[in-house]
């Protein structure tokens, strides 16, 4: 069995489908992706907005506040990132684009991915930051990092990599 790079027919994966029919397939997949990080995204935005809102707020220090203002903005850009593939839809709706839009819009949501990960590594460095110590902070942030790293990027690259192994044993 061959792979077809336009998506249909008897690919590698054991589908048989069309190109339109990947498509679609690979848009209900991002969209259920973006659903959960919109989520995530409108948790940590809800939270960044009610701080400034708390009688403590003006206890943070000036490193605190200039963490938070980057929290917020990539609170804001996270959304945009989400909205975006759901904005580009709409426009393209009807047009026969859908391959294109699920391309872009995967790039988009590894993008926002990212974004997120900043937010949530931020969210927790400033939290810990503001109620243990700086010390804290700073470890809660490597420690976030770290997570992070290993689960969204070493991980998968591991998983690839036996996936790979796996498939040249097999020949």
């Amino acid at each position: 069995m061959t792979s077809d790079p336009s998506g249909g027919g008897n690919g590698l994966d054991g589908r048989d489908e069309t190109a339109n029919e990947r498509a679609d397939r690979n848009w209900e997949e991002l969209l259920q992706e973006l659903r959960v990080m919109q989520t995530g995204t409108q948790i940590l935005t809800g939270f960044l907005l009610a701080v400034a809102f708390q009688p403590r707020f003006t206890d943070m220090d000036a490193l605190q506040r200039d963490l938070y203002v980057v929290l917020v903005a990539l609170a804001a850009v996270a959304t945009i990132l989400a909205l975006a593939p759901v904005g580009m839809h709409r426009a393209l709706f009807g047009r026969r684009r859908k391959p294109e839009l699920v391309r872009i819009a995967a790039r988009i949501v590894r993008i926002d991915l990212v974004v997120i990960g900043a937010l949530t590594i931020g969210v927790t460095t400033l939290i810990i930051d503001f109620t243990v110590n700086r010390v804290a902070g700073i470890i809660a942030l490597v420690a976030a990092l770290v997570l992070v790293t290993a689960l969204w990027a070493a991980l998968p690259r591991i998983m690839r990599g036996s996936a790979h192994a796996r498939g040249a044993a097999a020949e």
